[in-house]
Formats: structure tokens, sequence, C-alpha cells
């Protein structure tokens, strides 16, 4: 049974930083593609940044240069440095491992930019 369990959310000003991780319970860590999702309030879930497990990765275009997406195989965490946080990061943001066909989520962490 694979879980995914996030943390490191929070409140935080703009210009701001947060880094968010997420712990893998299961084996082979290694062979899943790991990302980061979020959800604001009335708005679709969308994909954030995706790594695989050669460390290859994919921003989406809104976070690109302010996000960075990594992955420490050893201890099964998947991380995301925030930086330069904006109003509309604001969302929860989710953890997700893709194994071939199987898909599995976090809880999600509230993530909350405000002044």
């Amino acid at each position: 049974q694979v879980q995914l369990v996030e943390s490191g959310g929070g409140l935080v000003q703009p210009g701001g930083s947060l880094r968010l991780s997420c712990v893998l319970s299961g084996s082979m860590f290694s062979t899943y593609a790991m990302g980061w999702y979020r959800q604001a309030p009335g708005k679709q879930r969308e994909v954030v940044a995706t790594i695989t497990g050669a460390g290859n990765t994919i921003y989406a275009d809104s976070v690109k240069g302010r996000f960075t997406i990594s992955r420490d195989n050893a201890k099964n965490t998947v991380y995301l440095q925030m930086n330069n946080l904006k109003f509309e990061d604001t969302a929860v943001y989710y953890c997700n491992a893709i194994f071939r066909l199987s898909s599995y989520w976090g809880q999600g962490t509230q993530v909350t930019v405000s002044s």
C-alpha cells in the first residue's frame, strides 16, 4: 500500500519562501515519477512541477524560476522549494506518485500567501 504524506505548508508573506516535503511509504521510490499539483478555491487542480526517477523536471510556466522540485531517493522524499511566493500561489498543494498505471495522491497541504 503506497501512502504519501505532505508537510511544510503554512502562511507566508508575498516574496517569502516555503519548502514542501512529501514522503512515500513503500518500496521502489526511485522508480516513481513524482509531482506536485495545486488547487485553488473554485479552480481545477493543476500541475506545478514533476520529476522523473532519473531526475528530469518539468515546471508550469507560472512557477518557472521560482519553484524547484527535487527528490532524495534514499529518504523516499520529494521536495518543492518555493521562493518569491505570490498571492496567486495560494492553494492546497498535493503530492502525486505514478508507477506504471497506478497513481497515488497525498492528502494535501495548505499554502497561503497573504500580507
